[in-house]
């Protein structure tokens, strides 16, 4: 009797380390580069126009969709002067989300800024996925 229980318990332990050594993908595994436009402030539509001018004193991250369109926008808040830009550094897809970096780049040396407040963001469209977006 117990030589069975013992043969049972062996073969199921096999069974379940033979299945756990399949190979699994990793779900924030870059899957491809996406394509997206930097969208200038005449090229936002008019909603989303709206929510950036009443969030860009603080920092924010959001996301916005239409009929075929996402935009993803990232604010660095009110900064002492102009000159600054925003560089997107990687943007792509992985099986169950969308992924962004952005840096904020401030004025060069040298360069004549505007010396009243700034509000940097960028925004930036791309097709329509149905994924979450994470912001790194």
């Amino acid at each position: 009797m117990w030589k069975k229980i013992i043969q049972v318990a062996a073969l199921a332990f096999l069974v379940l380390g033979i299945m756990g050594c399949g190979e699994t993908q990793d779900k924030t595994e870059k899957l491809q580069d996406l394509k997206f436009t930097v969208m200038s402030e005449e090229q936002i539509p008019e909603e989303l126009q709206d929510i950036i001018s009443e969030k860009k004193e603080s920092s924010f991250k959001l996301t916005f969709t239409d009929e075929n369109d996402m935009y993803i926008c990232v604010g660095y808040g009110k900064q002492p002067t102009g000159g600054y830009s925003i560089s997107v550094t990687e943007l792509y897809e992985t099986e169950n989300a969308v992924y962004i970096h952005t840096n904020l780049l401030g004025p060069s040396a040298g360069e004549t800024k505007k010396e009243s407040p700034s509000y940097p963001y960028v925004a930036v469209r791309l097709k329509k996925l149905d994924k979450t977006v994470v912001f790194t």
